[in-house]
Order: structure tokens, then sequence, then C-alpha cells
């Protein structure tokens, strides 16, 4: 059984791409703490279904059809949300598309493409918080990283330029907001098991390769993750800022 962590009871917690993958899982595990969870997602039928899913919660999560790329559209969805419940004490900057490319085919326009989709909105959110944050007396800020960065794999140069940045984002963003009392943190997810993954990525020769290399070689569920950041959005966590917190099972080989 995952903790319980009263703090979280009734917290306005934001969860970007939270339709499917790890983000469903944090909309579902804040949502088990009484949190009042919106999440936004590209995603339509994966954000209304499980919307219907969780519509037995003590605060049913709230889907709101979001593209990450268009920060107009950002601002006006935070701005929609902040209008509609009150600021937002949690922001978790999850949403993230992992499309390997060669390196000789990359565009600008699809470098553009890629950082839009996996590093700019992360500020922009978190822009977008931060001043009711800081009204409010304090919040916190989860960034998704990636430890594809760590183990430079193949094929992801762009992915893991962005995911870098986010772990630099991270620490610049705790520094500037660290005086509003706004905890700013970043997850450093592993080789996660979504049906994204298995579907696009892995086989079983290349999870047995994963496993092999991890230190706990047992595989990673996206529950794991959510429950890194249950306790980062918590008070437990009151004194936990500008730092990276890996789940990857001690994943030390490509």
């Amino acid at each position: 059984m995952s903790a319980i962590y009263p703090s979280l009871a009734g917290k306005r917690v934001v969860v970007t791409g939270g339709g499917s993958g790890i983000g469903a899982a944090m909309v579902e595990a804040f949502a088990g703490q009484g949190a009042q969870v919106f999440f936004l997602d590209i995603a339509d039928s994966d954000g209304r279904s499980l919307q219907s899913k969780l519509g037995n919660a003590a605060h049913p999560p709230v889907f709101h059809r979001c593209d990450l790329t268009d920060i107009q559209e950002v601002q006006a969805t935070f701005a929609a949300i902040e209008a509609a419940a009150g600021p937002a004490n949690v922001l978790i900057n999850n949403a993230a598309n992992d499309d390997r490319h060669e390196i000789g085919d990359v565009t600008p326009d699809y470098w553009d493409q890629r950082i839009a989709v996996n590093l700019r909105h992360q500020f922009f959110c978190a822009q977008a918080v931060s001043s009711g944050m800081r009204a409010a007396g304090g919040g916190v800020i989860l960034n998704l990283g990636s430890i594809s960065w760590h183990l430079a794999l193949a094929n992801l140069s762009i992915y893991m330029t962005a995911k870098a940045g986010i772990e630099g984002l991270t620490k610049g963003l705790a520094r500037d907001l660290g005086g509003f009392n706004i905890r700013v943190n970043c997850i450093v997810p592993g080789a996660v098991r979504t049906p994204r993954q298995m579907k696009l990525w892995q086989s079983p020769e290349s999870e047995a390769k994963v496993v092999a290399a991890q230190c706990l070689q047992q595989r990673i569920d996206p529950v794991h993750v959510a429950a890194m950041a249950l306790f980062l959005a918590s008070d437990d966590a009151a004194r936990c800022s500008g730092r990276e917190y890996y789940v990857d099972a001690g994943w030390y080989g490509g």
C-alpha cells in the first residue's frame, strides 16, 4: 500500500501529459491522496477515458485538452484552471515525447518542434503557476527529466538535449523561486514500463538487457515514479529543492 500524505489533501495539482503512461499514474496517485487534480493532454480520448475512470474520487480529476507547444493555449488553460479553482499548489511538468531520430535527418523545423515538445513548455507552465504560488506563500514544481542523457542512448540526441536542459531549468527555477517558498525538483525516471514504451521501443531482448544493467533487476512501472512525486510534493519533503531524484533501479549501462 502506498503512503498517505495528509498535506496533499485538497491541494490543487496540475499534471501535464496526464492522459496516459507516467502522467496518468500521477493523476491517479494524487487523486487518491484527496488532491484536486487538473490534467492536460493533447490526446482527447485518453484524457476523457481517465477522467471517467476516476470519476468516483473525492475530487474527480478534470481533463483539459491543451497543446503544450502553443504557449498562448498553455497560458489560457492555466488561467482557466486558476479562475475556476484557485492557484495551483503543485505543478508536475511531465509531458514529453521520445521519438527517435537520425542526426542526418534533422531539419531546423524538426529541432524546434522537438524542443517545444520536450523542454520549452516546462518553463512556461512554471511561469504560469509561479505568481499564484507566490501569492499563496509557496508551492511545488516537479519537472520530469530522463536517464537517457546520463547514459548517452542512441538516436535521441535532441531528446537528450532537452532532458539535460530540464535539469538546468530545475536548478534555475529553484534558485529564483526559493525565496517565495516554492520548491522545484527534477524526477529522473529510468526505463519505465509504459504502454508506449512497450509498443514502440521494447522487446523481450531489450528488456532483458535493461534489467541486467540495473542494480535492482526489476522493471520500473509508472506507479514507482508517481510514488516519488507524491513524496516530493508533500510537506514531508519540505527541505528538498533544486535536486534530481532518480527512479531508475540503479541503471548504469546503456
